[in-house]
This record gives C-alpha cells, structure tokens and sequence, in this order.
C-alpha cells in the first residue's frame, strides 16, 4: 500500500515537499503522503502526490521540513499543573529566593486567604534535610501556605497550615499525605511525604476540597488541564497519558473535550491506591467500556511501590549514601504486592507501577515474573515508571518479562539530579552507573516509552530528546552518566512508536503509516540532522490530528 497505488479519489489533505521520517521500517523514508477521513491513505514520493489531490484538497507545503509522527508522551500529568494561582518557585535555588518570590506574591495579593506554592525544589533547603513550618513562616506570616514540592511527592505546610488542616502529633496520618514529626518532640515538622499517593487520589483531594484548600477546588483543576492541553498539542504532543486519574476528574475530561480544548487525544489509567476494592475494580471496567474511542480512552492502572529518591523515600537495595541502615520503603511487603499484581493481571488490567529505587523495581519485576508463572503469559505490557535506578542485573528482565520501561530523559540531566542535586548526593557515586540506563535498556531490548512527567520536567519533547542524547544541562556543559545516551532516531522512536506500542497503540499511532491515523508533526529543524546542543528551541511549526490541521505557526 505504500508508493504510487493510484488513488480511488482525491485526498481530503496532501502534504508535500517533506522530509518524512516514518519511523517504520517498511518504508523510512517519504516526501509526501495524502489524508483521507482522518487517516493516511498514501505515503511515497513527492511524484506520486499529484494522484491524490484534486480541487478540494488542502495541500501542505513542508518546504523540505522534517515530518515526525506525532508524539505520544507516555507519562504527563496534564492534570496537575501548573497553576497560575500558584506562587512559581521553579528555578528558586535557596530559602531566601523561595522566600522573595512568596512575599512578592503577597503583595500582589494581599486579600488571598491561602498561599499556594509549587514546584519548589528540595536542594535550596541548606545541608541536604527537609524543609519546616519555620522556613516558610518568615515569608507567610499567619496566612496558612502549601507548598507543592516539583515532584509533587510531597507537601510543605508552615504554621498556620497545620492548625488550619488539624496536623498536630495525634494526627499525622493524613487524607492527604504523612506527616513528618521531630524525632526529639514528636510534633510534625511541617513536611508532608507521600502526597501523590494520598493527596492526589479521589480521597485525598475531596479531604483538601472540605479542608478549603483552593488548589483543590474542580474549577482550578480545570484550568490546570486546559493550559496543559493547550501546551501539549503546541508542542506536537499528539497522544498524552494521563497516568493517575479518579473516576471523579473523567468529568474534567469530558468537558474539555465539549469546550474543543481536547485536541490531543487522550489516555487516561486510573489510579489504584492501597484499599482499593473489587466493587471499585468492577467501576473502572465499566469506565473503561464506556471510553474507548480515539480520542479518550481510559484502561489501565497506576500503582505505587515506593516513592522518590530526594527525600530519601525511594526503595534501595543497599542503604542512602551516608545512611547505616535506612534503605527506604516499599509501600507494600514483596509477598502481598506480588499476589496483588497476580490478581489486577488475572482480570487483564494493564498496569503502571511506579519505581524509582532499585530495590522497588526488582519488587516489580519479581511480582510480574509471579503473574505470568500464576497465569501464563500474555501480552500485558505492564509498565514500570520511571526506572530511575536500576541494578544492572535486573536490566535484561524487562525485555524477558514484556515490560515497558517508561522513563523520563530530562530527569537524568545534571541540571535536575547530577553531582550536586539530591538524586546523586542521595545515591552516591558508587550507585551513579545505574542512573537511567537508557542505552543499557535499549540495547537489551526492552521497548522504551519516553515522556516528561510534566510538570516535573519541562513537556517539551524538544528538551527530553536532548536530554536522553547528551545528558547535559539544557544550557550547555558536562555531560552525566553519558555511557547511558542513546541516538537520536532512538530517542524519536521512544517518544512515538516505542510510547504508542507501550499503550496498545501502535496499529492506531507511533509511526506514518498507511492506515492509521494521521497524526503528524511538522518541525522547524530537522532534529535528526542537527547538531544535539540545537534540538532545544525546534518548534512544532504545523501540528495535525487526524488529518485536521491544529497548529499552523507558518505559511504553507
């Protein structure tokens, strides 16, 4: 079906003058292909296009711009940020800058009845500790604050937050999250830990909602996703996942698909928290049954095992640098995780369990490895999430077992976890080699699902590509754990077809192909010719979703 088939009748669009990178080996190279009724019908040479176009057809002139398939980021967090309510503290590097930026917040808003703060990041705490209510009181006086760590992991509360949400040393397991307490007094600390867990699950947001905190509120959970649709699909996003939804937020969903803000198509998994019961099983097959289209689809599961490595609450094998004997937690003993995956890949649920310590994904592995002796193998596609530290021994199990690794490359820049950031001080560099093993992956042959984890790390996929080829910060300088780059071409495939065969996606998406849907990119460098330090900066000049043109920043 690919070259010069003649066509039946004139196409619906026409793009030429490309350089299409197909990222399908059948045919790798094109000039050209033609869209009818939202997919491709022809792909080939720039000679062959004229068969397909006729008087109302709309052509596409790349003028010799790379094409690329539309991305499919495995890992974004459309839901979640960021907020313009919130006070940025992206880029803050010390107290005293987190402290500036809330008290010009302030003053721009002197009636708030809440300050809300994200994506503070752990290494501008002085000494490698967790921040307290009383490095936040200074710049919040008695207006209570919360502030969102850039993880979202965890929470960081100053005085007034903790009288006005009841955390005192009787009340520290939270709806929300865990209180931190001081060994010597017993009083929380103002830091709250496992906030994704809790404080981002049906529960914990209903808790936050009744407890009047704003962040919480439906309306502004809205806003988040539709400013994050909006940045998706200019970034050539096509295909976002969504990894960890409530039956609650579908709601969300559908309505921006009903105001026209849903022009990335949709995959959403559900979260599946620790107490989650068959009944709410039975509802997310039913959820499941009920969205199923192309453009929302809703599915798999979303699990933890254990948390992240900054504060020290990622599972390892051996103990923190600089710790005797703390190792971290898993969130569930190895026996009754594994007998709990048993069960999710009995009733053929796809799961997302996320894993950031060695020992945490060795957990993982070993419970698939149980499914699959329990019930036989089967094409499950169960993804292990970031796979941030990864013990050499356990990198050919992926490929063995049928498990995705979806990562995320920016992570690994030394500008967010290399010598000097938590991630490494945390790990110590006789762990270093086991930091996100891309090639290590690649070259077992595990499929990769690339994603940003926004709003963790930039969305752009510009910035993700140049991380997983360099392993350097975005504004230049050394390189880390470079022997664990991949290509390019690899890093493209990773963010399409590799993501699209991760979510049972790549009859549909993940390469251009006659077939499937016409989702493409048209982009204002040719990435995979470049040199890497110009592959931040390319923009998604013309965007298309099932052959509608969806952004257009240039003539043609």
């Amino acid at each position: 079906m690919h070259g010069t088939t003649p066509s039946p009748a004139p196409a619906d669009l026409v793009l030429t003058g490309a350089r299409i990178h197909t990222v399908d080996p059948a045919l790798p190279e094109a000039q050209a292909l033609a869209v009818s009724a939202g997919r491709i019908v022809w792909i080939g040479s720039e000679a062959g296009a004229g068969a397909w176009t006729g008087p109302g057809t709309r052509v596409l002139d790349a003028g010799g711009r790379l094409v690329l398939p539309g991305f499919v980021d495995a890992h974004n967090h459309v839901r979640l940020g960021s907020d313009d309510a919130c006070v940025q503290l992206a880029g803050a590097r010390t107290l005293d800058a987190i402290h500036a930026r809330i008290r010009t917040w302030r003053e721009a808003h002197p009636d708030a009845e809440w300050i809300e703060a994200e994506a503070f990041d752990y290494s501008a705490v002085p000494g490698g500790r967790m921040p307290t209510a009383a490095d936040l009181d200074p710049a919040t006086g008695d207006t209570p604050a919360v502030v969102l760590s850039y993880d979202v992991h965890t929470a960081w509360l100053n005085t007034a937050a903790l009288r006005r949400l009841g955390v005192d040393r009787d009340h520290t397991d939270l709806p929300f999250g865990r209180a931190v307490t001081d060994p010597d007094t017993g009083e929380p600390t103002g830091f709250v830990k496992d906030f994704a867990i809790k404080g981002l699950s049906r529960d914990g947001h209903r808790a936050l909602r009744e407890l009047g905190v704003p962040w919480a509120s439906p309306d502004r959970q809205y806003g988040r996703l539709a400013k994050s649709l909006d940045d998706a699909i200019g970034y050539g996003i096509t295909t976002v996942v969504e990894p960890q939804n409530s039956l609650d937020d579908l709601a969300l969903f559908q309505r921006a698909r009903a105001e026209g803000r849903l022009r990335s198509r949709i995959v959403a998994a559900l979260f599946h928290p620790r107490g989650t019961t068959d009944t709410d099983l039975d509802a997310f097959e039913a959820a499941a049954k009920e969205f199923e289209d192309d453009r929302l689809r809703v599915g798999p599961l979303k699990l933890y095992i254990d948390d992240v490595v900054e504060p020290r609450t990622a599972a390892l094998l051996e103990p923190y640098a600089g710790c005797a004997h703390h190792r971290g937690d898993t969130f569930y003993p190895p026996e009754e995780f594994a007998e709990l995956l048993t069960r999710l890949d009995a009733r053929g649920f796809q799961c997302f369990v996320h894993a950031t310590g060695d020992r945490g994904i060795r957990t993982v592995l070993d419970a698939v490895a149980r499914a699959r002796a329990a019930n036989g193998p089967r094409d499950a596609r169960h993804q292990i999430v970031h796979v941030e530290c990864l013990d050499p021994a356990d990198t050919p199990r992926f490929a063995e077992l049928g498990v995705v690794a979806c990562m995320q490359p920016r992570h690994a820049a030394p500008d967010i976890a290399g010598p000097g950031k938590d991630w490494a001080e945390n790990i110590g560099p006789d762990r270093w080699h086991k930091a996100w093993p891309l090639r290590s992956l690649h070259a077992a042959g595990a499929v990769l699902a690339l994603s940003s984890d926004w709003n963790v790390a930039e969305m752009d996929p510009m910035v993700g590509i140049h991380a997983a080829v360099t392993r350097r910060p975005l504004d230049g300088g050394e390189s880390w754990t470079a022997g664990e780059t991949i290509d390019v071409a690899s890093a493209v495939e990773g963010y399409t077809m590799g993501s699209a065969y991760a979510n049972f996606l790549e009859d549909e998406r993940g390469s251009l192909t006659v077939g499937k849907l016409a989702d493409f990119v048209v982009l204002s460098r040719d990435i995979l010719r470049i040199a890497p330090e110009e592959i931040p900066g390319t923009v998604a000049e013309t965007v298309v979703v099932g052959g509608e043109v969806v952004v257009e920043r240039r003539a043609g």
